[in-house]
């Protein structure tokens, strides 16, 4: 039998994609970046993809990610940070395997991201606050994940190991 996938959701800076690859090798599961599913298809990065073509146009290459990636089984599945905005995004991954939502508090993001030029959410004068408010905007969609894990103060290698135990514990994997 197949194993179910392993979704992680959530904002950036939550640990998402080095969580998911080390996630992936430990449980020898495929993993699946969406953003760097994208950005291969479309042959330029995400930043440019939303200078160039607008917000909408990734959501709609990211749907389509997911309705394909969704369709499989054994994989751990990293999803950009707004793939929760989409009910039906949800209902596939939640379909298709066990969604896990990463979160941790603004400071710990911004630390965590300040350095990155690849975040176009954040090309703004204030990023903090700009933080603060797409956490609360997005905060009921995160919640709709069945499982959420605080990454604050966490490496990747300690929220490997909570996703494990809430798995464990749960029986599901």
């Amino acid at each position: 039998m197949d194993k179910q996938n392993i979704v992680l959701v959530g904002f950036m800076g939550t640990g998402k994609t080095r969580t998911a690859q080390l996630l992936a090798s430990q449980l020898s599961m495929d993993y699946v970046g969406i953003d760097d599913e994208i950005e291969r298809r479309e042959k330029m990065s995400i930043n440019d993809i939303f200078r160039l073509k607008g917000e909408s146009f990734f959501r709609k290459v990211e749907k389509e990610m997911v309705a394909f990636f969704s369709s499989g089984a054994g994989q751990v599945i990293d999803c950009g940070g707004g793939v929760v905005l989409d009910p039906e995004n949800m209902r596939e991954l939640g379909q298709s395997g066990h969604i896990f939502c990463l979160w941790a508090d603004p400071a710990e993001i911004y630390r965590r991201v300040k350095d990155s030029p690849h975040r176009p959410l954040l090309n703004v004068e204030d990023p903090v606050e700009k933080i603060k408010q797409l956490l609360e905007e997005r905060k009921e969609f995160y919640l709709k994940a069945r499982f959420q894990v605080d990454t604050t103060g966490l490496s990747p290698l300690e929220t490997v190991g909570e996703i494990r135990r809430i798995l464990d514990v749960d029986g599901r994997q």
